[in-house]
């Protein structure tokens, strides 16, 4: 079983998360967040991947610390159940329609984190959650997952929409990403032998 499951405090936060990535896309949600805890339940459920998320954090001031920190979290989870990448297809990308907001995605689990954003999010909020820390969440998972991850919109105008389809697209591609490769079963999908 490709899993992990790890805890996080700071000064800021208390986190704790597990990580089944051959899951059914089973959720249990509570960051302090409610656009977050939307956030993520979607994207287990489309990922497939089974999500436990639990976090206390530092809300009154705001939200920038719990989806930073989430996103940490996330991304190391990620990187520990995908363990050396043996056997994986590596590439997935999808291409979402969310209403009139559509997303693409591509992601390499390339050993390399990288995230190159393009959203054009119209509003400074969705209702109390800040859009800026869309990009905050998507930067910290991709670095610690230790992959290459694209988010382009190429339509929309509803900042709902727009977030929400960069989740569910992000969680398709990485899904086709991690599954099992038949014709490559046990090998490393890099000529350096390594990811």
């Amino acid at each position: 079983m490709r899993t992990a499951q790890l805890e996080r405090k700071t000064a800021e936060t208390q986190i704790s998360l597990s990580l089944n990535l051959d899951g059914t896309g089973k959720s249990r949600i509570d960051t302090g967040c409610g656009f977050l805890d939307h956030m993520l339940t979607l994207f287990a459920r489309h990922s497939r991947f089974d999500l436990d998320v639990q976090c206390q954090g530092d809300t009154q001031v705001d939200d920038h610390h719990t989806v930073e920190d989430i996103g940490i979290c996330l991304g190391k989870a990620f990187d520990q159940a995908l363990g050396d990448r043996r056997g994986i297809n590596r590439y997935g990308s999808a291409t979402l329609p969310m209403d009139e907001a559509l997303i693409l995605t591509a992601v390499d689990c390339s050993g390399r984190g990288l995230l190159v954003y393009g959203l054009e999010i119209p509003t400074e909020k969705i209702g109390t959650f800040d859009t800026e820390l869309t990009e905050e969440f998507w930067q910290a998972f991709s670095r610690c997952a230790n992959l290459t991850l694209h988010i382009r919109q190429l339509a929309g105008r509803n900042s709902h929409h727009i977030v929400e389809g960069a989740f569910k697209s992000a969680a398709r591609s990485l899904r086709q990403a991690v599954a099992p490769d038949p014709a490559a079963a046990g090998e490393i999908p890099s000529t350096k032998g390594v990811l």
